[in-house]
């Protein structure tokens, strides 16, 4: 069935989530990190899109955005091409990295305009990588305090840097597009790559793919022993969540 084009709404202001394939990793180490920061502001140039907020987690990134002189859809197949191609050729895999198409929400009005971006901005305290926005160095909360690649205009002329500054200490139940999706896993994703790591000496999902088909269904199962997730498992390995379930159900 063919795909519906995405309706534009009136603000033109879209809250945009990419996500890594069976939520595998997208960015393995602070290399991949910067490259993905680089692409954006050179995209920036070429594809005359607005940032008004953005946050890469390992196995996901949030923007918050207003397209330019191209639409999101030639957007994303410019700056997903670029990033796999790097990706891939750094960590010798192949294939898609993605999770299929970039999922989008349109921001209609300025409250859910400043509800997004504390949203984007508080993602890495609610995931326990920090404990204030401003220490997370892969968001544009610290852009709204520098002179970064974020246009920050729309939301300093509502309220100044302070006032920017407290409303993301306040008390909240931001919910934005991802609301109602799992719950947190038992264990830490940093924890369950240091499992990984002593099971099998793989350092990424990328290189847990290498492995000898027998070594890997074995260090699979083994990581479902140690109280990692099934979902858990397949961030961390690249393998799809049908196949690591399997070894559930041979025990």
């Amino acid at each position: 069935m063919p795909r519906c084009a995405r309706k534009q709404c009136e603000s033109n202001i879209y809250h945009v989530m990419l996500r890594g394939i069976n939520r595998q990793n997208i960015f393995e180490d602070a290399e991949d990190y910067g490259k993905m920061l680089r692409l954006l502001k050179a995209y920036q140039q070429v594809c005359g899109y607005s940032l008004f907020a953005f946050c890469l987690m390992s196995n996901h990134m949030h923007l918050l955005m207003r397209p330019g002189e191209e639409p999101m859809e030639k957007i994303f197949r410019r700056l997903g091409a670029s990033y796999v191609y790097w990706f891939n050729t750094k960590y010798g895999r192949s294939g898609h990295l993605f999770q299929d198409r970039y999922r989008s929400e349109p921001v209609k009005t300025d409250g859910y305009f400043l509800t997004v971006i504390r949203y984007i901005h508080m993602n890495p305290v609610k995931a326990g990588k920090c404990q204030q926005p401003e220490e997370y160095p892969y968001s544009s909360f610290s852009d709204y305090f520098t002179n970064g690649m974020i246009d920050s205009e729309p939301v300093l002329a509502q309220m100044g840097k302070e006032a920017f500054f407290q409303f993301h200490t306040e008390q909240n139940q931001d919910a934005c597009m991802d609301m109602g999706e799992k719950r947190p896993a038992r264990m830490t994703d940093e924890k369950a790559l240091k499992t990984m790591k002593k099971i099998c000496a793989c350092e990424n999902a990328a290189e847990f793919q290498t492995l000898p088909t027998e070594k890997r269904n074995a260090a699979l199962s083994r990581l479902l022993k140690k109280g990692v997730s099934i979902r858990q498992a397949s961030r961390i390995t690249g393998v799809s969540v049908g196949i690591v379930r399997k070894f559930t159900e041979k025990e």
